[in-house]
């Protein structure tokens, strides 16, 4: 395989978890091919640098092998090189511990006495 469709890589590469949010970010510009913009059936290549805009971070790929079908979580690697800054990664970081009013993971459910510190705290 040569080149296939951009909205199909990034789903089957894991970026997105259905094709038609792959087209829905690829026309609404948080896609970038060789850093232009693209659309969802814009043909990609091995050596094509993607930017692909997520939710918390900016991820920049250089692909390093094809695919169209949903590859597992382990063999991804295999078809991206990760040329993501370190910054983006320290900045997502920082503002996932910034966030206000989220417990820390694994604590579970508040009881009823944290919860009702939750309410007093917030005047309610």
């Amino acid at each position: 395989m040569e080149e296939t469709r951009l909205d199909k890589f990034l789903w089957a590469v894991r970026f997105y978890k259905t094709r038609r949010l792959a087209v829905d970010a690829c026309q609404g510009n948080h896609v970038k091919v060789n850093d232009a913009p693209a659309k969802p059936s814009r043909t990609v290549r091995i050596g094509d640098v993607l930017e692909i805009r997520l939710p918390d971070i900016v991820r920049t790929v250089k692909i390093l092998a094809l695919t169209e079908r949903r590859v597992g979580a382990k063999l991804v690697d295999d078809h991206l090189e990760d040329l993501t800054p370190e910054t983006e990664y320290k900045r997502r970081e920082e503002r996932q511990s910034n966030q206000e009013g989220l417990r820390p993971r694994g604590l579970g459910r508040p009881t009823k006495k944290e919860r009702r510190e939750i309410d007093r705290f917030r005047g309610g």
